[in-house]
């Protein structure tokens, strides 16, 4: 049994050595002896992740070759995610990979309800991670489509722990810290109880947009709203300060005005702080049933900077409310006009205060310096379990509050109410320094403040029992039967602070009505049944009934079989439907304008070229508004999965696993991509609600106007399918010398060999693989090796991950391939103390060139590659 143990577990897998015992795996309700399972299943030891110098859960993430992850914490930086990082295996989204911790479900981040933050697990306090590479809605219900994660704490903890450890980068920006404590008391067996806590902070710096070079690369974050400022009046724009755009921030021409490169203002890492600690309880009540509680506690604070304020909706006058000439209107002063400009000049959509002879302005608050944001993110959870045996039943039951909060506060912001009429009035200077009154103005204007706040929650009851029944037919094994149940009632809400999003909205698209909220009851019944046909063959059966407040049921099966013809080779195999239901906020998030990121208006200016009538400034290259939203009507996703596998074992401690998979997703939920909408006006042609002029609004003051805000209706929706399929590649070797010590070789590999999907029900399929499609690419290639050696008190080793390259956003370039390798050291100085030292990206390597604009960050993309380059850490741990 042993060996199976091996074969089943390809990655990281358990010692041939360790004891056999009854456990509950995940993607099985059924206890059963390690090994005995016909599901893929990833086994990552916490013990091995913390040697290779791993502190956080994203780099857990990334030693599987199987998650294809498109949110970090780094997406927070200009995209309002309050800083949360999600898991996804297999690239069909966050919110269909189900992520528990002890079995069991953690809070949705409560911004958008859509899926757990990985921030918010307990890091120091974990055991192991195990991972079905399968669907599993059959036990688990809503969410569990393209696999599950499931992070295990330790059971009881007895003495002390003391650790530390830093992360040095060898360039400038990102050094971070990290420091945990842990302390337990009391044997289960010896004293009928146990309790241990775990506290564990991690801190890392910012590295800013000019402490590496990767944005240097072509100017990114382009924006027609700069510093100085550009002006337009009957179409025409042009800058004053600076004709040629050789002046000014980071100016390049457009047309005959100027555009900035706002990337230089932008954290490839943001700030962060992160804190967990876990308590948890266990009293033995007798030999059958043990009591126990668990309480989780976890804050995430990130800041992230971008470029300061833009106003791209101001209007000047050339005169003063007194009369007296504007000083800073192009032509009155020391500003000539590189455009001609008319003295009667008017528009119906001027606003009130503006005089015949205006000009449009488009300026950026550089005296206010950058905007920040302060994303805080709080989550609690409680759990009081019971489990034990009862007639033969092993029975687990618990009652589970989650709670997740998030505050967003925002610093650098102005009041555009002051803005705008201090530049109408001829106060601010948009085009060059300030005097001693427009400064005055300015710094009056700056805003900071709470923006956003939002709660979710989850009261839950659970039970589940399983026993062996009888050898049914004469297999030499018993049939196995667990049955269970669950009840949970999920609230969410997510508010605007009025006051301060309604002065800050035209840079922010948050709306001051902004008021999210939803509730629902689920019920669930399951029962899963393991049956021996043969000797050599098990099949397994498992069903799941789900009920929903606010859609309805559904019901889904599953099948699996597990044949071992011999002691050298398993194979393996599964059939099963599974669904994900939509989430809270999708079912009811408010109607919000935001901006897309730029385009050229396809009616307006196609191909960009401005048509008659239609200013280029306003229609050009801009930021359009776009409608979110909830939508009532959604039906939840429905999924198909199949796997089929084969585990060798050709020699002695070597195996080699293959495992087939394939998964076909309907009604997928999402919102319309812009980049097709705009690429494709005549098949999209309902979703663009334009004015009565035809035209489409450029600044989040405009909306809901309909006067004023024509704009593009991407709220949630039922798009259509999605089929992907792939195989999964394991290699794993231990050799153990008498004079060398062991060697240990681990290696997991994901090849996928299609993935497309629609944009619409009905619509085109598209291609993913390798192509930045959508909102990311899909790697062909991912690859994850590691080699440990251990010998005595001495322990090192070296890993490697790699990525394939793919097609940009741009289809004319290709993104290159991205391989790192890491390598680490240690010793057990003493019996309590142990040292590790180690380099990650040993070789110093750049992420690989992109000219994608999905995040703020230009010159890469931080979601598939790393910034930090090559650094060096160090760890220690004191046992006491």
């Amino acid at each position: 049994m042993a060996g199976l143990a091996m074969l089943a577990q390809p990655a990281m897998a358990q010692q041939a050595d360790a004891p056999i015992q009854r456990v509950e795996i995940t993607g099985s309700a059924i206890k059963r002896i390690d090994g005995e399972t016909s599901v893929p299943i990833t086994i990552l030891k916490m013990d091995d992740l913390r040697k290779q110098g791993i502190t956080t859960i994203e780099q857990v993430m990334s030693n599987l070759s199987a998650s294809q992850a498109s949110q970090g914490t780094s997406q927070v930086v200009g995209l309002g995610t309050g800083g949360a990082s999600f898991a996804d295996l297999r690239g069909i989204g966050a919110n269909k990979t189900l992520v528990l911790l002890n079995g069991r479900r953690l809070a949705n981040n409560a911004l958008d309800s859509s899926a757990p933050d990985l921030n918010m697990i307990p890091f120091a306090a974990l055991e192991r991670v195990e991972v079905l590479r399968d669907g599993a809605s059959s036990l688990y219900g809503s969410d569990a489509v393209g696999g599950v994660i499931n992070f295990i704490t330790r059971k009881d903890f007895q003495g002390g722990i003391v650790s530390v450890g830093a992360d040095m980068p060898e360039q400038s920006g990102g050094f971070s810290n990290s420091a945990n404590i842990g302390f337990g008391y009391g044997d289960l067996e010896k004293d009928g109880f146990n309790i241990f806590a775990m506290l564990d902070h991690q801190s890392q710096r910012a590295i800013t947009g000019t402490q590496r070079p990767y944005n240097t690369r072509f100017p990114g974050g382009l924006s027609p709203t700069t510093s100085p400022a550009n002006y337009y009046q009957d179409g025409k724009s042009g800058n004053p300060s600076a004709p040629s755009c050789a002046s000014g921030t980071f100016l390049i021409p457009l047309g005959s005005g100027c555009q900035m490169t706002t990337s230089s203002f932008v954290d490839y890492v943001p700030k962060s702080e992160r804190t967990t600690g876990l308590i948890k309880g266990t009293l033995k009540i007798n030999a059958n049933h043990e009591l126990s509680l668990e309480y989780l506690g976890s804050e995430s604070k990130v800041y992230s900077h971008i470029a300061p304020v833009p106003y791209g909706g101001l209007y000047q006058n050339r005169t003063r409310l007194d009369g007296s000439l504007n000083p800073f209107f192009p032509g009155n002063g020391n500003f000539t006009p590189n455009i001609p400009l008319s003295s009667t000049y008017t528009e119906d959509t001027a606003p009130a205060g503006a005089k015949p002879g205006f000009v449009h302005v488009k300026w950026r608050d550089l005296p206010n310096g950058s905007r920040s944001d302060e994303n805080i993110n709080k989550q609690q959870r409680l759990v009081a379990a019971l489990t034990g045996n009862i007639a033969g039943w092993d029975y687990n039951a618990a009652l589970t509050y989650n709670e997740n909060k998030v505050k967003v506060n925002l610093k650098g912001y102005s009041d555009g109410s002051i803005i705008t009429n201090g530049v109408l009035n001829g106060i601010i200077n948009p085009f060059g320094d300030q005097d001693a009154a427009g400064m005055a103005l300015i710094q009056s204007a700056a805003l900071d403040g709470n923006v956003q706040n939002a709660k979710g929650s989850t009261k839950g009851a659970d039970f589940n029992a399983s026993r062996e029944l009888s050898d049914w037919l004469g297999a030499g094994r018993s049939a196995a039967l667990a049955i269970g149940g669950q009840a949970t009632r999920e609230n969410f809400l997510s508010t605007a602070n009025f006051d301060y999003a309604s002065k800050v909205v035209a840079s922010t698209g948050i709306d001051p009505e902004l008021h999210n909220e939803g509730s629902r009851n689920t019920q669930a019944l399951y029962a899963e049944l393991n049956v021996p046909i043969i000797k050599t063959l098990d099949v397994t059966a498992a069903v799941r009934y789900d009920r929903y407040s606010d859609f309805g049921n559904t019901t889904n099966p599953k099948v699996a079989f597990r044949f071992q013809p011999s002691k050298e080779v398993l194979l393996r195999g599964s059939y099963s439907t599974g669904f994900r239901a939509p989430s809270l906020y999708e079912i009811n998030s408010a109607q919000t304008y935001t901006n897309t990121s730029q385009h050229d208006d396809p009616i307006n200016c196609p191909g960009g070229a401005a048509q008659p009538g239609k200013p280029e400034a306003a229609n050009c290259s801009q930021q359009f508004q776009a409608l979110y939203g909830g939508n009532k009507n959604l039906q939840p996703e429905k999924s198909k999965n199949a796997t089929f596998g084969i585990v060798i074992e050709p020699l002695n401690n070597l195996s080699v696993g293959i495992d087939l998979w394939a998964i076909k997703l309907d009604h997928s939920i999402g919102s319309l991509s812009e980049d097709d909408v705009f690429a494709d006006p005549a098949t999209y042609a309902a979703v663009f609600h334009r004015t009565a002029s035809g035209n489409l609004a450029t600044d989040g003051s405009q909306c809901p106007n309909p006067a004023t805000c024509g704009y593009v209706d991407l709220r949630t929706q039922n798009l259509g399918g999605v089929k992907t399929r792939g195989i999964d590649l394991s290699v794993n070797y231990r050799l153990r010398t008498n004079d060398f010590g062991t060697l240990a070789l681990v290696t997991n590999s994901t090849y996928v060999n299609k993935y497309e999907y629609q944009s619409s029900e009905g619509g085109e399929w598209k291609q993913n693989v390798g192509v930045y499609s959508g909102t990311g690419p899909v790697f062909r290639w991912q690859h994850n090796v590691t080699l440990n050696w251990n010998s005595g008190i001495f322990s090192g080793g070296m890993s490697g991950h790699y990525k394939s390259g793919y097609i940009d956003q741009d289809p004319e370039f290709n993104v290159a391939s991205y391989t790192t390798f890491d390598a680490f050291a240690g010793v057990a100085a003493t019996k309590n103390v142990t040292l590790t030292a180690g380099v990650r990206n040993l070789f110093d390597r750049a992420p690989p060139l992109s000219y994608q604009t999905t995040t703020f960050q230009a010159g890469y993309d931080p979601r598939y590659a790393d910034a930090i380059g090559r650094t060096v850490y160090v760890r220690g741990s004191y046992k006491f």
